[in-house]
């Protein structure tokens, strides 16, 4: 075969395995925000069949916020044991089982033992699927298919509120729920037909099967050279542990990261996702339209946001997008107060969906986009696994007080209290990020360290390269 030939067919093998590996990112992420999403179209009509209570309803938010902690917990060792690869399949293989478990739920216990499990296989999914894209792609596209998995994960909430709409004139909870299996089947049988992760076979000593990737991955890499990186890294990332992250000069990066992602939740965003139709029904709206399909249009306007994020981020760095976003929110906070205090009538279910799509567009383009951002940037490698994992645990715990406890405050000290309480949250969130937040645009990995080790400072030394 001729060199040109041969070049060609290595060109069109390596856009194939780009495109599966994007494929794959990018449906993982849409299952992910779907099952996250269409809980809220679901709970408009679950209740009124098992008769339940406002705890009881919350319980069924309240079992996949826990099940994403545990699933969090284990996705490390998990991923590390049997691979990237074969933890996505088994990723794949829980959407499947436990949304069609959930589509047929009898009744309360059954249903909240699948959303828990269903909760798992989330948290195992936001750790490892993030990983398994960045260590199976060529370097020129890294980030952008890490990007393509936030924005999908926007898109398939965006999606749960236009199928629930779609469904809600049957009140067929039982398919939303379950449809997301259909997905998860494809995305499983495309994940099947790829490798693992260079870094992986190189952990396990298959430097044989890492250098095969590598070239699977780009042909035009220097093999010898990259596995070298890789091999230097592992050797890097050995010796972290949780007592080196909790005494100087680390200690403050913990601090930050595990307050930073607590922030991220307790001050509403999953309160909006879960219970948007609960809130616009307290306010007395009606109608699937008022319901659903509004939220539907708040989420593609949070696509939006978080678009625009990641295009301006690089040039106008981590801090002035996160402070833009908390400060959305913090005025979005101030137009639902607002709008409870008038209630119903007149032009309040304007400003209703108006301080909705404030709050939510605030946090995508802020929150949602930076927080990822600063959990992989803000320790040196040996820590940067642990710190990152810190983060996304102290997330969940929000995550999880939010499910628990939002509709019983919102039913016992109204929507005026409950929406000033988010407002004060945000402005603490705003006052941290911005007394403690490093700017850490166009500064090189290595040198971030450098923050923490001057005390929270940059020294006049690192300067940007």
């Amino acid at each position: 075969m001729s060199e040109q030939a041969q070049a060609s067919r290595q060109g069109r093998f390596q856009s194939k395995l780009g495109m599966l590996v994007a494929v794959s990112a990018g449906a993982i992420g849409v299952i992910y925000g779907y099952d996250t999403g269409v809980i809220a179209g679901a709970l408009l009509f679950i209740p009124k069949e098992f008769h339940l209570s406002t705890s009881e309803t919350s319980s069924i938010a309240t079992a996949v916020a826990i099940g994403m902690i545990v699933g969090a917990l284990l996705a490390s060792r998990v991923a590390d044991t049997v691979g990237r690869q074969r933890a996505m399949v088994m990723i794949a293989g829980g959407y499947v089982v436990f949304a069609l478990l959930s589509g047929i739920a009898m009744n309360l216990p059954w249903l909240l033992a699948a959303r828990f499990l269903l909760g798992v296989t989330i948290g195992l999914s936001t750790v490892t699927a993030p990983v398994f894209i960045a260590e199976s792609s060529p370097p020129r596209i890294r980030g952008s298919l890490i990007v393509s998995y936030q924005v999908a994960t926007v898109a398939g909430i965006m999606i749960a509120y236009l199928v629930s709409y779609a469904l809600a004139p049957f009140g067929a909870w039982r398919w939303m729920l379950a449809l997301s299996a259909v997905p998860a089947l494809v995305v499983g049988l495309v994940l099947l037909r790829l490798p693992d992760t260079p870094r992986w076979y190189a952990m396990k000593g298959r430097h044989d099967d890492a250098e095969r990737t590598l070239r699977r991955i780009d042909p035009e890499v220097d093999v010898t050279a990259e596995m070298q990186d890789i091999d230097a890294a592992l050797r890097e990332e050995r010796g972290g542990s949780v007592v080196e992250m909790l005494r100087p000069p680390y200690r403050r990066a913990t601090v930050f990261v595990v307050v930073l992602g607590f922030l991220v939740q307790i001050t509403g965003i999953n309160a909006i996702i879960y219970f948007t139709p609960l809130i616009f029904s307290e306010l007395g709206l009606k109608g699937n339209t008022a319901l659903l399909l509004v939220p539907a249009l708040v989420q593609a306007a949070a696509l939006v946001a978080t678009l625009v994020s990641l295009r301006i981020v690089d040039r106008v760095g981590r801090r002035r997008v996160l402070l833009s976003g908390i400060a959305v929110m913090v005025l979005a906070n101030a137009l639902m107060v607002a709008v409870f205090a008038a209630g119903i009538g007149g032009g309040s279910s304007v400003l209703a969906f108006i301080g909705v799509l404030l709050f939510t567009c605030g946090f995508d383009f802020g929150f949602g986009a930076m927080v990822w951002v600063y959990s992989s940037e803000s320790f040196p490698a040996p820590l940067r696994t642990r710190g990152s994992s810190a983060m996304l645990t102290s997330d969940l715990v929000g995550n999880l007080i939010i499910a628990q406890f939002f509709l019983s405050v919102l039913g016992d000290i109204g929507g005026v209290w409950t929406f000033t309480v988010f407002g004060v949250l945000a402005v603490v969130a705003f006052w941290f990020v911005w007394a403690f937040a490093p700017e850490t645009s166009g500064r090189p990995l290595e040198d971030i360290r450098l923050f923490w080790e001057n005390g929270g400072r940059w020294p006049d030394q690192a300067g940007v390269r």
